[in-house]
């Protein structure tokens, strides 16, 4: 008895590490990572993409678990950033005794309120209702922005001071400071959301989804199990506003509007709504193209727009879900025979994705580039945009290249097929 004891201990002891091994190994990365592009802008980037990451994990507590799809979700992020800012003007007035690490939490908390209130009435009905109510409210809240002064500020925001709220000496006067601040509630908040997806709720909440009237007739409230996912979404939603006032100090009518919910909403479908890193995944690319592609063209929402589309019309489980795709030819040892054909598609595919980026760039230079200015610089090379040679070139390449992926296609398709039926031949 105490040997087998002594052997289940050991076994629970190897589990328990194993589901703490991704957390450790997260908190890890996010230790390093200031260490390893300390940059001051590289340290900017990697704040947003955090906030953006618990701000679409939030979202996909309503999308991917509760299958609630709502065009509303920022503005349980501006409100919580904005009273986010409030408390830190009232510690600068009043002279408060608050420090800044818990700012997200009382933001938090006030999303979370506002999320109980507006979801008495908007989790009644799922699907398209809930989807035209989320809008409704989006659009009036947006709209009391510019009217409610006292609270939004107006057209011009509501700023704030954080070095006023001081932790241990620490004033995070620098982006560093800030940084490790954001990524221990980037942790602690996926933590709360992975742990609230274990609970019976988050499982009911998976069920409502996929079959409503069978949860009704278990003796679950539909409603009440959308309304639990909702108000917990408004909080970690509210948690993102608050590091958003932390990080950059100032909010404006952007923060709860249209836009900002359109791009939440993108970002979690970009990553894959049926995995909980999915969210992360389309946070870290969305982020990058962003911050990266919006420094080399002015048209790169185009080249977003288009990646979104193509994930949703061909990898509807998001790049996630095609990541989680090669899962079963990998433990197989397959994925080696499909280097080849990835090659042959995607090395001409990406010199065809090339050349229509090029047509798009020289068409925006022609339309845009004031009178006299006809040489612009792509891809390291510069030329005349009202000459020849460079269309014909990129037409070339473009058609080209898109012409050979599409040939090398089926090709890719059948080794992918043969690898996962080797796969599945070797799991059974």
């Amino acid at each position: 008895m105490t040997s087998l004891s002594n052997t289940d201990r050991s076994v629970a002891g190897r589990g328990a590490l194993g589901a703490a091994g991704p957390w450790i190994l997260a908190a890890l990365l996010l230790g390093v990572l200031p260490m390893l592009f300390g940059s001051p802008s590289s340290v900017t980037i990697m704040n947003q993409m955090a906030i953006t990451i618990v701000f679409a994990l939030s979202y996909n507590m309503l999308l991917g678990q509760a299958g609630m799809l709502s065009f509303g979700h920022a503005v349980y992020m501006g409100l919580g950033g904005f009273f986010a800012m409030h408390v830190l003007n009232w510690i600068e007035e009043y002279e408060l005794t608050l420090p800044l690490p818990f700012l997200p939490l009382i933001a938090g908390l006030f999303a979370m309120l506002m999320a109980a209130l507006i979801g008495l009435f908007s989790t009644r009905r799922a699907g398209t209702v809930f989807a035209m109510i989320s809008l409704g409210v989006g659009e009036l809240v947006a709209a009391c922005s510019v009217i409610i002064v006292a609270f939004f500020g107006g057209e011009e925001g509501v700023s704030g001071d954080r070095t006023v709220a001081p932790f241990l000496g620490m004033e995070f006067l620098h982006p560093e400071d800030v940084y490790y601040l954001i990524a221990f509630w980037l942790l602690l908040s996926a933590l709360g959301m992975y742990l609230f997806s274990l609970t019976p709720l988050g499982r009911m909440a998976n069920a409502v989804r996929d079959n409503p009237e069978r949860a009704e007739f278990l003796g679950y409230s539909a409603r009440w199990v959308r309304y639990g996912s909702f108000v917990a979404s408004g909080f970690f939603a509210g948690v993102a506003g608050g590091l958003f006032a932390i990080n950059y100090e100032i909010l404006t009518e952007e923060n709860l509007n249209l836009a900002t919910s359109g791009m939440i909403l993108l970002v979690t479908f970009l990553g894959g709504t049926g995995y909980f890193v999915g969210p992360v995944v389309g946070a870290v690319v969305f982020t990058l193209l962003q911050s990266v592609l919006s420094l080399q063209t002015e048209i790169w929402q185009l080249y977003v727009g288009i990646l979104f589309v193509a994930t949703v019309m061909f990898f509807p489980q998001g790049l996630a879900g095609l990541i989680a795709m090669h899962g079963p030819a990998m433990r197989a040892g397959r994925l080696g025979s499909l280097a080849g054909p990835y090659a042959r598609v995607l090395i001409p595919g990406a010199i065809g994705a090339a050349g229509v980026a090029a047509l798009f760039e020289m068409f925006h230079h022609l339309r845009t580039a004031a009178p006299g200015d006809e040489a612009m610089t792509l891809f390291w090379i510069t030329f005349d945009t009202h000459s020849a040679a460079p269309w014909i070139a990129a037409a070339a390449a473009a058609a080209g290249g898109l012409f050979l992926a599409a040939r090398g296609a089926p090709a890719m398709r059948a080794a992918w097929d043969e690898a996962n039926r080797i796969a599945q031949g070797g799991a059974k």
